[in-house]
């Protein structure tokens, strides 16, 4: 949090800390010898304190703004006038006060936009004939040749020119698959080259790139995402018109404008300025408990509105990794012998694909062996010794061009993508098949959500259409839309808010920043990515767990139900007090002491929202489906420690 954000509690704070300042010197003063002093300090406070709120309230007005403060300005400049400055001040507490715990409410604002520019790629590479020139990113041309080394982000939009690696891609696109990284392949700015050195021949400048366009669709979101108006103005659209005729009525009947003055006084809407913000702030610490971190009170008051739900798919439904999802035999090695040997030869490699072979192989319980005179060909596979059987495992052209006769009886291709061969003593042993798994409790979450009354889902990603097809089909979400950059994810869901349905998105990668900031709730999932995305969202669900969504909205309406009924109860009391204090049966001071109490009936209800409430699953009996085929009880989703064979694949990749 910035030093600015840090002193807007302070700022806000300092206006009814001040105000109740000058409320306890006058008692005091009033209670001694100095009695007659107690008036003055009431009145210079009120003066003081008074004229920011009557300010702001008068260019509210002058803006088109028509608030509920506008009751507490006539409350306040009706005081001074009378030389009533006790219950004067009184309002001004309970005004000032209203905002300031609105503007905790709020927290700090999202730094989605300076996150995103300060994570750009800077520097540059620039090949020249005889040297190689370190430059910033927005010097290079189209045209220039780029080296882009291990490790590094690709600064601008290019084609490969030469050169081999694996990139990551994951902040664009969301898909947790590298790219095969080699001539002739189009790469995007932001993506980081992950293994061996590559040149890029540039095609679009660093302010026209991928990465660029992200920063500026997350800008124009924030900037066409209207603001929500506050409850208490929504309500003081009829009450405040209807205080002005009980005034007015007070005024013909009495011609005694300290009755006016009392009315003014009781009907100061602190329940509409207190109620709200109370509420939310209790809502906004129970989803905290669930972890779930909303930014403010108008986003946990949008939470519970949302119609539509959009999701992200990998990272977000899927575990956003690949993972073993079934090893193949096509000879005399079983299933087992075949993962450890090819995990023992994996273990030292830094292949992204690696990895993945390791853990299936430990979560299985296989003991590794010690691999000797290990040869790595970056990004093509790796080979050793492991208890006395050469294993080598990668793409099948690494493995022809050390067994030469291996293309000889290959078996018949079966719809996989995304695999690896294992040879095993000169011999084709094996296949390791690699996929991403659904989170588990999904179909819990989507009951939850259709309960809520959310019965429109949408699935959008970067990945291919058959991928996305598989994983809604099996989850029952009834829309998708895949092959997305960034800007059709934000038009997809800017087309959706035409139609009139307010949207809540799930997201967890860089590439969703930009709708999860124009959704009317966008919600990032952190523990898998965070980062920019977070910055982008309005809650962030802290867990690794997208089902607390369901939780979050279900907070939501409790809360807002909540506060509702503080409002409503709140406006009851205030409009029996009002009506008395027409006809003379409560002075100005007395009204401002009912008010407080009217004030603390409603704050305590507020409260309510704090507690627990009910955040239970309405489907927990529902058994949910694995992704690798049926459906097992809910007691059983568990990571398996052993392997599963998988009909769910990548398709368009081979090898490693």
């Amino acid at each position: 949090m910035s030093a600015d954000q840090r002193k807007l509690p302070l700022r806000a704070a300092a206006l009814p800390l001040t105000t109740l300042l000058f409320i306890v010197t006058g008692l005091a003063l009033r209670a001694g010898p100095l009695a007659s002093q107690a008036h003055k300090v009431w009145l210079a406070g009120l003066c003081l304190t008074g004229l920011p709120v009557v300010w702001r309230t008068f260019r509210g007005i002058v803006a088109g703004r028509f608030a509920a403060d506008v009751v507490a300005m006539l409350a306040v400049i009706t005081a001074v006038v009378l030389d009533q400055p006790l219950p004067g001040l009184v309002v001004v507490l309970m005004q000032t006060g209203g905002e300031a715990l609105e503007r905790y409410a709020a927290g700090r604002a999202s730094e989605a936009v300076r996150e995103l520019e300060a994570a750009a790629p800077r520097v540059a590479h620039r090949i020249l004939p005889e040297r190689l020139e370190d430059t910033s990113a927005e010097a290079v041309g189209v045209g220039d040749r780029l080296l882009v080394r291990p490790g590094e982000m690709v600064p601008c939009d290019g084609i490969v020119e030469s050169g081999s690696s694996h990139v990551d891609a994951s902040r664009l696109t969301g898909e947790p698959i590298p790219i095969r990284a080699e001539a002739g392949v189009r790469l995007m700015s932001g993506s980081l080259n992950q293994e061996s050195p590559i040149v890029l021949e540039v095609t679009s400048t660093a302010r026209e790139s991928q990465y660029a366009r992200i920063v500026q669709l997350v800008r124009e979101a924030s900037a066409t995402k209207s603001p929500l108006l506050r409850m208490a103005d929504r309500y003081a659209i009829w009450f405040t018109p209807l205080t002005l005729v009980v005034c007015a009525s007070a005024w013909l009947i009495s011609h005694d404008s300290v009755r006016v003055l009392a009315v003014l006084v009781v009907a100061t809407p602190c329940p509409l300025i207190l109620a709200a913000p109370v509420a939310m702030v209790g809502g906004i610490n129970q989803a905290a408990r669930h972890n779930v971190v909303v930014r403010h009170g108008e986003a946990l008051e949008r939470l519970g509105s949302v119609t539509t739900a959009v999701f992200d798919k990998t990272g977000t439904l899927t575990v956003g990794h690949p993972s073993v999802s079934a090893v193949k035999r096509f000879g005399a090695f079983d299933e087992k012998a075949i993962l450890r040997l090819a995990a023992s030869v994996e273990l030292g490699s830094g292949h992204p694909l690696a990895r993945p072979v390791v853990t299936a192989a430990e979560e299985a319980g296989l003991p590794l062996g010690q691999a000797h005179q290990v040869l790595e060909q970056a990004g093509q596979g790796v080979s050793g010794i492991v208890d006395g059987h050469r294993v080598a495992v990668g793409a099948l052209s690494y493995l022809i061009r050390q067994q030469p006769g291996l293309a000889v009886n290959l078996p018949e291709a079966d719809g996989v993508g995304l695999r690896a061969w294992v040879v095993i003593d000169g011999v084709l042993a094996g296949a390791i098949d690699y996929a991403d798994r659904l989170r588990p409790d999904l179909h819990i979450m989507l009951d939850r959500l259709a309960a809520l009354g959310i019965n429109r889902t949408m699935l959008l990603t970067g990945d291919h259409v058959a991928h996305a097809d598989r994983v809604a089909r099996q989850l029952g979400i009834a829309e998708i839309r895949a092959d997305l950059l960034p800007g059709d994810k934000l038009a997809v869901v800017e087309r959706l808010e035409r139609q009139g349905e307010r949207v809540v998105m799930l997201g967890d990668g860089t590439n969703d920043a930009p709708a999860l900031r124009r959704a009317t709730v966008g919600v990032a999932l952190a523990a898998h990515g965070g980062g920019i995305s977070a910055e982008a969202a309005d809650a962030v669900i802290l867990a690794d767990d997208p089902t607390r969504l369901a939780d979050a909205i279900q907070i939501s309406r409790r809360t807002l139900g909540i506060a509702r009924q503080s409002v409503w109860a709140g406006l009851g009391l205030t409009s029996i007090a009002m009506v008395a204090a027409a006809f003379g049966h409560i002075p100005p001071t007395l009204g401002a002491l009912l008010q407080e109490v009217i004030d603390v009936a409603v704050i305590l209800n507020a409260l309510r929202a704090s507690g627990p409430g009910r955040t239970t699953s309405v489907a927990s009996g529902i058994a949910a489906e694995n992704l690798f085929g049926g459906e097992v009880p809910q007691s059983e989703l568990q990571p398996d420690p052993g392997i599963q064979i998988s009909d769910v694949s990548f398709t368009g990749h081979s090898g490693r």
